[in-house]
C-alpha cells in the first residue's frame, strides 16, 4: 500500500513552506504555463503536438493533488470567461461553448488527471523513473478516457479513438518519457544538495 508523505517537489524547492500569497502566485503561473503549453506546438508525426498534457500531468506532480487540481480549475475557469486560453482558440470558438465542444471531455480528464498524478507524487511515485512512469500513464489514461467518452458522443467510439486518440499516443510517449526522466534526476539533485 502506498503511504503518503505529503511532500511534493514544490515542497522540496520552496523549503520555508506555504502562504496563500505564494500560493496564489503558483496557482496563477501554473494557469499561465498551462495556456502557454497550449498554444505552442511542436512539429510532430502524424499531427501537431502541444504540451498542453505534460504541463497538466507535471502540475498534478509538483504541485501534489490540492493546489494541481486548483490550478487546473483556475485555468479553466479563465476559459470560461472567454479567455483564449485553450488549444486553438479564439479561433474555434470561446467560453462555455468551446468547453462543451468535442474537446470537452479533455479538459474534464485534465482536472481528474491533475488529481491522480498529484496523490500518486504524494505517496513518492514521482522519485523513481518506475513510479514516474506509472504516475504519467495513469494520468494519461484518465484524459484520455474522458475525452473518448465525451467525444464519441459526437462522433461514436470508433472515430473518437481514430482521431482522438491514436495520432497522439506516440507523443504522448514521448512527453511520458521526458517526465519519466526528468522528475527522479530534479529529486536526486535536490536531495544531494539538502544534505
Amino acid at each position: 500500500m502506498l503511504q503518503a508523505n505529503g511532500l511534493v517537489l514544490i515542497d522540496s524547492l520552496l523549503d520555508n513552506g506555504r502562504s496563500q500569497s505564494r500560493t496564489l502566485f503558483l496557482v496563477l503561473a501554473g494557469s499561465m504555463l498551462l495556456t502557454l503549453s497550449a498554444k505552442v506546438q511542436v512539429p510532430f508525426y502524424p499531427v501537431p503536438m502541444t504540451l498542453q498534457t505534460l504541463v497538466v500531468l507535471l502540475l498534478g506532480v509538483v504541485f501534489g493533488w490540492r493546489m494541481g487540481v486548483t490550478t487546473v480549475l483556475a485555468y479553466l475557469a479563465q476559459g470560461a470567461m472567454g479567455l483564449p486560453v485553450f488549444a486553438g482558440t479564439p479561433e474555434k470558438g470561446l467560453g462555455l461553448l468551446y468547453m462543451a465542444g468535442p474537446t470537452g471531455g479533455y479538459l474534464i480528464g485534465f482536472v481528474l488527471a491533475a488529481a491522480v498524478t498529484g496523490w500518486l507524487a504524494e505517496r513518492g511515485l514521482d522519485r523513481s523513473v518506475i513510479g514516474t512512469a506509472i504516475a504519467m500513464v495513469a494520468g494519461n489514461v484518465v484524459i484520455y478516457a474522458c475525452g473518448l467518452v465525451w467525444l464519441s458522443t459526437f462522433v461514436g467510439m470508433d472515430k473518437a479513438v481514430t482521431f482522438g486518440m491514436a495520432p497522439f499516443l506516440f507523443g504522448d510517449l514521448v512527453k511520458i518519457a521526458l517526465a519519466t526522466v526528468m522528475l527522479p534526476m530534479v529529486w536526486k539533485f535536490l536531495n544531494r544538495h539538502q544534505l
